[in-house]
């Protein structure tokens, strides 16, 4: 028996699907780097994607739920969904190599489907590789559709954008804070009904994965976006990773969104990261299209799957970043 086939019988039996536990983590998070590293075929399965984080992060914070697959008592794969508001995701979902092609991934989106429908979110995305019929086959089958792609792009931070006229956050009081996140809840809103980051920008800033970049103008807030750097966070290495932005939706949305582009730069700057990550969905044209003129470049390229194949808000005039990974 080699020790492949080895591995691959532990892994063998009935799957049980529950709740993913702190002690879980360590082990979840080397499954999803070999899962993904796997997939990608990269050379050192040890090192890859060790300069980020996509479990600790996530699990226990009030928005997201975790979800754990085992055999025998034993960690096979993992998924984590999100609620923000009225819109979910689900993602990274992750199974062991070993243990691929045994119903797994199935098995946990069942629980994932079920956990959506238990909030009432209205609208579900996902972001897969457009290129493997083998994930669009998968996602289907669970009601998800392809439809524009997604874009996860990059360019070098230059210090122009440092002048914006912007603040963060973490340099707000504690009372400021909360009239702050009361105004990005009213951005959201002008984007899409219930769209609500209110909990992924406290969980950013109170685990130290980031901070939360606004821009202001008469009426108060226009923009904002959450912002990852650093170790703990999912932004890897030398990098800041917009992983959500938006402004709202108004007869200034472009400009504002041009601006909001100089806040995250200029966080970058200030924290020392030498490149910024931004994605979005093609459907949003205008913000794709504001992205490449500034520079940036596609580093990886998906597909967004939405579940009844619903738009939600990817769609033109939507001045928003977001890659649902």
């Amino acid at each position: 028996m080699t020790l492949r086939t080895a591995a691959a019988h532990k892994t063998a039996g009935p799957i049980e699907i529950d709740t993913l536990g702190q002690e879980d983590l360590p082990q979840a998070a080397k499954i999803l780097r070999l899962a993904f590293g796997t997939f990608f075929g990269v050379p050192d399965l040890e090192t890859f994607w060790s300069d980020r984080d996509y479990a600790h992060g996530r699990h226990g914070a009030p928005h997201v739920a975790s979800f754990a697959a085992r055999v025998k008592s034993t960690l096979v794969g993992s998924a984590f969904a999100t609620r923000w508001g009225s819109m979910g995701f689900f993602g990274p979902l992750s199974v062991h190599p070993d243990a691929q092609e045994r119903g797994v991934a199935r098995a946990l989106l069942d629980r994932t489907m079920a956990q959506f429908d238990s909030w009432g979110t209205r609208h579900v995305g996902l972001f897969t590789f457009a290129q493997s019929a083998k994930h669009v086959g998968l996602y289907q089958k669970h009601g998800f559709y392809a439809r524009f792609l997604t874009a996860i792009m990059a360019r070098p931070v230059t210090r122009g954008g440092a002048n914006a006229s912007s603040s963060c956050f973490r340099n707000l009081s504690e009372a400021h804070r909360e009239e702050a996140v009361r105004a990005c809840r009213k951005v959201t809103e002008s984007v899409y009904s219930g769209l609500d980051l209110t909990d992924e920008i406290r969980t950013a800033h109170a685990r130290g994965l980031g901070d939360t970049v606004l821009i202001e103008d008469a009426r108060g807030i226009a923009g904002f976006a959450v912002c990852h750097y650093g170790p703990k966070s999912e932004a890897g290495a030398g990098y800041c990773y917009v992983k959500f932005g938006a402004v709202r939706e108004s007869p200034s949305a472009e400009q504002d969104y041009l601006r909001l582009l100089d806040a995250c730069e200029a966080l970058a700057a200030d924290v020392g990261m030498p490149n910024l990550l931004a994605g979005t969905n093609m459907a949003r044209e205008e913000a794709y299209r504001a992205l490449v003129a500034r520079g940036y470049r596609t580093e990886i390229q998906g597909v967004g799957m939405h579940r009844n194949n619903d738009f939600g808000y990817c769609r033109p005039g939507a001045y928003v970043i977001d890659d649902c990974r």
